[in-house]
């Protein structure tokens, strides 16, 4: 067993390193100047209209108006963010006390500072991407994994510290009125509902902003003008470059901040309940450590990543961002095995029918979640790519119509469930049947234990695509527009691989707050004859699809504001007068929009647990957390690689895949311009977002746990009963 010491400096100097190395990375983007290439711009383009200076005016410009567009959009949201913390803090005050009430306002503002690095840093580097690509591909990937690892490393060195702290101030503040480590960690657990609630905003708010711009842009630019993706002439389409950012970076970040909060809070919990573990510190921190030696994990990732995956042509970049993955996953692995053997007893009791669990039980269901993780990452980059024949299958289909190409989109999201279902059912039997629900927390943590990565190449992805958009707009070279679309293709893929970890490890996290919840509220087991249970159930299954429902006609309403918007302006734009299009007036559409819709999804999510704990008993809200739950997973997985197909479907059939007579202009690229725009808010508001119904509900239920035990009768059902 690790001494004290010890513990206190595996927790806190990978922080220390994590924020250094985020710093490094900035320092590295931030040397990249914005100037001009005259000779790269005479050689690569003879048909070049402007002058190398006019171009890098341009650029400027474009990325100014994004970052404008970006940090007016966060200022907004997180001024509503700011009124919901200060009242459920109120409400949190009056049924679970000053602690919780503490580590919920500590994980909402870890959240958005969070957030706003993320973004600070993805709208600082998509205009250095596509300056770089001016000089080769190399470059410009180079780049855009810098921005990415500044999210990807700070995200989860400020999230580890933070909670760090947290619990020492508990300790120190608070100790004497906990009479058990228990219930101090039950109220850590604060600390994962506010980075949660975040997320909800973030998520529903980021994604309806995103695709009410690129809806509104395709509809009315592509398919009436026949306008290029990211023309300078649509007013949607700095909107739409903007909504990468907030829907992408600081939506994904709060998603996968909430998943890493909540998961640490579970197992924290989970692991104060066991008689051996709570005896010492090396111990109790043992969740905690998993997430700290990730960020070491993260950082040699990085320094051998170009030795393995060197990208000097187009078709290296996939392989190389598949790469990061694929060594942080190797590399985390004899971590894991290490950290479990010298922080764990040989053996230590877990409760009734887990009295003598093995430490090697506990690094098994980490490397469960750590692998199948990984799988999962594959599944969805098989069923979403076009490198591969289920998309094909959906571009050849799209040949005859739009129809036939949704049909097919749609049963390729119904398949793409089946293998990541497996991975999780999997996953979940071996941990809980080795350690129970402390297992799943764990497989949880070693999903998430590759998070430095996965947040890294997920944020490359909306910076890649800014990069095209901006290459676009300023008139770069059309070489260089090759190399940002270059990028930009793998980008996609690289999302949808950060969904289908996202949506994997939300699964594990909300069974493991699950578990949770069912200890602090004294739930010994969930009978689905129980007439309250059921009738939860049923609710809690039905929660997903009245979500989507209420996110997707939101996406619809401000699209179609959108698209009457910018048919207003296209007459004068495209006419005699030449009018410059007014981009603001589209971003403030979005923002408007996007903040106005999400209060009532908002409220469906947060309200739901305390309706049905506090109002129809303990039993009513378990029924209810495991309905969500399992209906989430399947509709969450389906909805986002449903979109993300259709979307590479689109480009496929734009980059010539099935002949030059399929290109754009033709009917079967217009047919692929519908589904993606069927598919858009599919994949970047309902689907990712439903990660939130899954983790919110699980987190509210576990922090107000002894309240609903409270206002439940003895056998589990409503007080009044």
């Amino acid at each position: 067993m690790l001494p004290d010491l010890w513990v206190n400096l595996i927790i806190n100097v990978p922080v220390v390193l994590g924020l250094l190395w985020s710093v490094k990375e900035g320092l590295a983007v931030s040397k990249v100047k914005i100037e001009v290439l005259k000779d790269q711009l005479s050689s690569q383009d003879s048909k070049a209209t402007k002058s190398a200076e006019d171009i890098i005016s341009e650029m400027k410009k474009i990325a100014k108006t994004i970052s404008d567009g970006a940090m007016s959009f966060l200022f907004a949201e997180y001024t509503y963010m700011a009124v919901y913390v200060v009242i459920f803090s109120g409400i949190l005050l009056k049924f679970t006390g000053i602690p919780t009430t503490i580590a919920f306002v500590v994980g909402a503002v870890a959240s958005i500072l969070c957030g706003w690095i993320g973004m600070k840093i993805a709208v600082f580097t998509n205009v250095r991407t596509a300056h770089q690509c001016w000089k080769s591909l190399s470059c410009g990937f180079a780049v855009a994994v810098e921005g990415g690892a500044v999210m990807g490393l700070s995200l989860v060195s400020i999230g580890v510290l933070c909670l760090v702290l947290l619990i020492a101030a508990l300790k120190y503040f608070f100790g004497s009125s906990f009479e058990d480590p228990q219930e101090m960690y039950e109220a850590v657990a604060g600390y994962g509902l506010g980075g949660s609630s975040i997320a909800l905003f973030g998520r529903v708010g980021g994604g309806i902003y995103t695709k009410a711009a690129d809806v509104g842009a395709d509809l009315s630019g592509k398919n009436d003008y026949g306008l290029d993706e990211d023309d300078y002439r649509n007013p949607a389409c700095i909107a739409d470059n903007v909504g990468d950012n907030v829907g992408d970076i600081a939506g994904m970040g709060a998603d996968l901040f909430g998943s890493f909060a909540e998961a640490t809070c579970a197992a924290l919990v989970l692991a104060a309940s066991s008689p051996d573990l709570k005896k010492n510190w090396c111990s109790q921190m043992y969740p905690l450590m998993i997430s700290s030696t990730g960020i070491v994990v993260g950082i040699l990732t990085l320094l051998v990543q170009g030795l393995f995956y060197k990208v000097t042509e187009m078709k290296d970049v996939e392989k190389a961002l598949k790469g990061v993955l694929i060594i942080s996953t190797v590399l985390m692995t004899p971590t894991v095995i290490i950290l479990s053997q010298q922080c764990l007893p040989d053996t230590f009791n877990m409760g009734v029918g887990y009295e003598s669990v093995k430490w090697t039980y506990a690094a098994t269901s980490i490397l469960l979640g750590l692998w199948s993780g990984l799988v999962i990452g594959f599944v969805t980059e098989y069923y979403t790519s076009h490198s591969y024949t289920p998309v094909r299958e959906i571009a050849e289909t799209q040949k005859q119509s739009a129809a036939t190409g949704i049909i097919y989109g749609l049963a390729l999201g119904y398949l793409s469930c089946i293998i990541p279902v497996l991975c999780l059912g999997l996953t979940i039997l071996v941990a809980h049947t080795l350690c129970g629900m402390f297992g799943v927390a764990l497989g949880a943590l070693g999903m998430l234990g590759t998070m430095t990565m996965g947040l890294t190449i997920d944020a490359y992805g909306p910076i890649s695509d800014n990069a095209g958009g901006i290459a676009e707009m300023a008139g770069l070279p059309e070489i260089v527009r090759e190399l940002t679309d270059c990028l930009d293709a793998a980008g996609n893929t690289t999302a949808a691989i950060g969904k289908g970890f996202a949506i994997g490890s939300a699964a594990l996290v909300s069974l493991a707050l699950f578990g949770a919840f069912t200890v602090r509220a004294g739930i010994e087991k969930v009978d689905i004859l129980d007439p309250w249970v059921f009738t939860g159930l049923l609710f809690g299954a039905m929660m997903p699809y009245a979500f989507a429902a209420w996110t997707m006609k939101s996406v619809g309403k401000a699209a179609n504001d959108m698209v009457k918007e910018c048919l207003a302006q296209f007459p004068k734009i495209m006419g005699p007068e030449k009018m410059a299009p007014d981009y603001e007036r589209c971003i403030k559409i979005s923002t408007e929009a996007s903040l106005r819709e999400m209060l009532a999804p908002g409220a469906l999510v947060i309200l739901s647990p305390l309706v049905a704990g506090l109002g129809c008993g303990k039993n009513c809200c378990a029924g209810l957390l495991t309905g969500a739950l399992v209906s989430s997973v399947q509709l969450a997985i389906s909805m986002s690689n449903t979109g993300g197909a259709w979307d590479n479907s689109k480009k496929y059939i734009s980059a010539g895949g099935l002949g030059k007579e399929f290109m754009k202009g033709s009917d079967a690229h217009k047919n692929s311009v519908t589904g993606d725009t069927v598919g858009d808010p599919l994949k970047d508001t309902s689907g990712p977002a439903l990660n939130i119904v899954m983790k919110l509900t699980a987190i509210i239920s576990l922090v107000f746990g002894s309240a609903i035990a409270d206002w439940s009768n003895a056998q589990g059902g409503p007080f009044w009963a």
